[in-house]
């Protein structure tokens, strides 16, 4: 079976029957061959029966409508290859050995239509024939094999793109997720006092046609870690009820722990909360393991997943659950069935700035920082003038930028259905009325945008885009058109960033040049020009690592030069710094309290309201400001550039020209995979540096909480009266003391982990390409089989993928004429 079949019968609702579909080596070919009779012995009940026989019926004649030719190019199994070549050496003839593996033999003639349904059978195919490939490799263990053992694995990729929501509690994120995918009561919505800050992943379900949950709870130790602090804070103010009540950070201590343990809870120290006995009904946070939902609707997913999402409501839905598990969960992973926007796309739920438990504050960070784009909801009559969406905006802009891989910030304002005073109004004149208001809001918010500097240092106003949606006129309308509520421009949007035709062909690509090197390699003829050829590439190949080594210098050069000024305005504005956050002019008299937090969280606190405390990336502001600028230049999240000024996207041997000045068959067939071959190093690299680039730019702030964890630790333990000039001046004694080491060893950590990024990536790329190099022109004398048959499929379908587009597709490029110039010219 192949993953076209799986899909389908997903698709179609029939995934019971996949395992009887593989057990009888159901692949796409035989899927349009059967009859009556075997499609009876395959689903043997008459109603599912009779629903496939339908959907396959359907199936086909939208195949026959799109592709009207189709062309036989073999009936054989797994191609068998010759005895010998001509100079002698054995080949292979695994037929017999792989029978099992039945390799495509239909090539259907697609539409030119990128990303179009008939994508999904050339990907099938193509994947089909590489597995047909990948059995058909000798065992022998030398380094050839192994080389395309590991090829053909590597073809395999999972592409996801991760869009993360922001938003205030009640802003309409739910409605809005639920109308973009399509699925009406998948996330609950409606009960402000009913929301939590609990994550929330939604991705399709490519296994099967269930709605499925994947709960992940924090570790007991951390839950226990959290206990201590809530017992904490609640102690110091234990003597002061009506500051107990009056304090947002207590109340939403004391509704997290009433929630989990009712009244049991007073009274009771951390030892004894953490007892077995309070989470027998969730044996997998004691076990840390993941709890998996399995249900049929996503109505029923939704009230299953009730009691680990959301808080009591008091009254309503979820009155009779007695004890509420969302204070011990992590993040809640749903999937979703047949959802092609989903395909290579997670929406996240995410709440606005990290959280007070560090495990899921370190999950929060790791999301954002995934995230190529991103989603602030608001509702439309505030966007402009409502604080806390710009405020999230702000407080993740160096999560997302520099610190992160976002390209598309998407403000959307939401209820843009709403007016007053419309009774009295034509329909016309209360759509012409709300469009109007609604681009009034798109206006404000562009110029809200315009003003935020922090914000503009890792985002260009090309980022920036503004929504007006209404997920209630999208479901039913009544005032507004469907295209006027913009939900279909969030969905094509989606469904871009799905680029399904480019991991098509990317797979179809890769394997035309992994069987061009095997072809070629099966024939010796040929030594001197491949000798030749061989020499060529290592002088070009020095030359181009050159070109590369070269930006690389001055990119390190320049970011010391920045560093170096960072230090110097960070050793003289410290103090200044250090004493705006532990000795706010509006401290108040509770202040004593928030510093604890402060420092029982090693220097970075969430309260319940209000803006995040992050004295660490305060003491190493002025490092991060001094390379901002470089920094995005150098590794820029928008745009076609690449890292490094475009170098790293700019390496090329030239292979295509050498295959046009080559008159001999195998060679050019060496210089396709070598084509492939360094497209593919550099999209590796590039994912590399993307994920490498993060830890560098958060190395700043991550090594002044290491330096500052020793006053923290002594500050923790501080009490008693005085408490709170006693913890300022740890904190002031430390900074002031070790300034002169801190920040210089700031700088020094992250040029080491630059410098490290540069060597891997001139390391990786030479070693690499030298690999293949020597692969595929100098290696004789190995058994390998013959792909002819199936090089010529791949080629055909790579050459149906590129359809109506001007290049000329990289399979095709073959040897031309015996008039050719020779190959090696001065």
């Amino acid at each position: 079976m192949d993953d076209f079949v799986r899909n389908k019968l997903t698709e179609w609702g029939l995934s019971k029957w996949i395992q009887i579909f593989e057990e009888q080596g159901i692949d796409t070919e035989s899927l349009y061959c059967l009859d009556d009779q075997e499609i009876a012995d395959l689903i043997p009940t008459v109603g599912p029966r009779s629903k496939f026989k339908k959907r396959l019926k359907l199936l086909k004649k939208e195949q026959n409508t799109a592709n009207p030719e189709t062309v036989d190019l073999s009936t054989q199994v797994c191609p068998s290859t010759s005895d010998t070549s001509d100079k002698g050496k054995r080949k292979l003839d695994l037929q017999g050995e792989s029978s099992h593996c039945q390799s495509p033999t239909r090539k259907q003639r697609l539409a030119n239509k990128p990303g179009s349904y008939s994508e999904e059978i050339i990907l099938s195919d193509v994947k089909n024939i590489m597995r047909c490939v990948h059995q058909k490799i000798p065992p022998q263990d030398n380094k050839l094999n192994n080389f395309l053992t590991k090829k053909i694995c590597d073809l395999e990729t999972d592409k996801r793109e991760v869009v993360g929501v922001f938003g205030k509690t009640g802003a309409g994120k739910s409605s809005l997720i639920n109308a973009v995918i399509g699925v009406k009561d998948l996330l609950p919505s409606g009960d402000v006092s009913a929301c939590t800050s609990v994550m929330i992943k939604v991705e399709a379900n490519m296994r099967n046609s269930k709605y499925e949950a994947n709960i992940e709870f924090i570790t007991k130790e951390e839950w226990k870690d959290e206990l201590w602090f809530s017992k904490n804070v609640l102690g110091d103010n234990a003597d002061q009820e009506s500051d107990q009540k009056d304090d947002d950070d207590c109340r939403d201590i004391v509704e997290k722990l009433s929630a989990l343990y009712g009244e049991d809870w007073k009274n009771k120290s951390p030892d004894d909360l953490i007892n077995d006995k309070y989470f027998k009904e969730i044996p997998e946070f004691l076990l840390s393991t993941g709890k998996i939902l399995t249900v049929e609707t996503a109505k029923e997913l939704s009230a299953k997943l009730f009691r680990y999402t959301r808080s009591d409501p008091k009254d309503g839905e979820g009155k009779d659950i007695k004890r509420w598990y969302w204070p011990l969960v992590k993040c809640v992973t749903i999937r979703v069935p047949n959802n092609d926007l989903l395909k290579h796309v997670t929406l996240v739920d995410l709440p606005g700035n990290g959280d007070r438990n560090k495990s899921r504050d370190r999950m929060w960070k790791t999301l954002v920082g995934s995230c190529s784009t991103v989603w602030i909801v608001t509702d439309r009559n505030r966007a402009a003038s409502e604080p806390e969406p710009w405020e999230i905006l702000e407080s993740a802009s160096s999560y997302m930028g520099n610190g992160g891989q976002c390209q598309h910030i998407h403000f959307i304002c939401t209820k843009s259905d709403s007016i007053e005073d419309s009774e009295d109004h034509s329909a016309a004149d209360v759509r012409a009325s709300i469009l109007k208001t609604n681009d009034r809001a798109k206006k404000a918010v562009n110029e809200e945008f315009s003003k935020l500097n922090e914000v503009k240092k890792h985002f260009s106003n090309e980022s920036f885009r503004v929504f007006t949606v209404s997920s209630k006129e999208f479901l039913k309308k009544k005032r507004l058109d469907r295209d006027d509520t913009e939900i279909p421009k969030l969905q094509e949007f989606l469904q871009d960033l799905n680029d399904c035709h480019s991991e098509t062909l990317n797979y179809v690509s890769g394997a035309c040049g992994i069987l061009s090197l095997i072809q070629g390699a099966s024939h010796g003829e040929g030594a001197d020009i491949k000798t030749a050829v061989y020499t060529v590439l290592q002088h070009k190949m020095r030359d181009e690592l050159d070109k590369v080594r070269k930006p690389m210098k001055e990119t390190y050069l320049a970011f010391e030069k920045c560093l170096s000024e960072g230090v110097e305005k960070s050793k003289s504005s410290c103090e200044k710094v250090l004493e705006s956050v532990i000795c706010p002019l509006k401290s108040g008299r509770g202040f004593h309290k928030t510093l604890k937090c402060i420092v029982e969280h090693d220097g970075n606190y969430k309260p319940k309201k209000g803006k995040q405390i992050n004295l660490n990336m305060k003491l190493s502001s002025c490092l991060t400001e001094s390379i901002d600028e470089e920094f995005k230049k150098t590794f820029p999240n928008e745009g076609k550039c690449g890292p490094f000024n475009g170098v790293l996207n700019s390496f090329s041997l030239d292979t295509k020209m050498m295959r046009e000045k080559t008159e001999n068959k195998d060679v050019a067939l060496q210089l396709i995979f070598l084509s492939t071959e360094e497209e593919q190093i550099k999209t590796k690299l590039n994912k590399i540096i993307r994920e490498r680039k993060k830890t560098i730019y958060s190395s700043l702030t991550a090594t002044i909480e290491t330096n500052m964890q020793k006053c923290y630790d002594v500050s923790k333990n501080l009490k008693g009266e005085g408490m709170l000039s006693e913890m300022r001046e740890t904190i002031v004694k430390h900074v002031l003391g070790s300034k002169n080491v801190m920040f210089q060893k700031a700088k020094d950590v992250m040029l080491k982990q630059l410098d490290d990024l540069m060597r891997d990536i001139l390391d990786n790329l030479e070693k690499t390409m030298q690999e293949s190099i020597e692969l595929s022109l100098k290696t004789d004398g190995v058994l390998i089989p013959d792909v002819t048959l199936e090089l010529e499929m791949v080629k055909n379908h790579y050459k149906d993928l590129k359809g109506s587009s001007d290049e000329e597709p990289l399979i095709c490029a073959g040897p031309p004429s015996p008039a050719a110039a020779q190959l090696i010219t001065n």
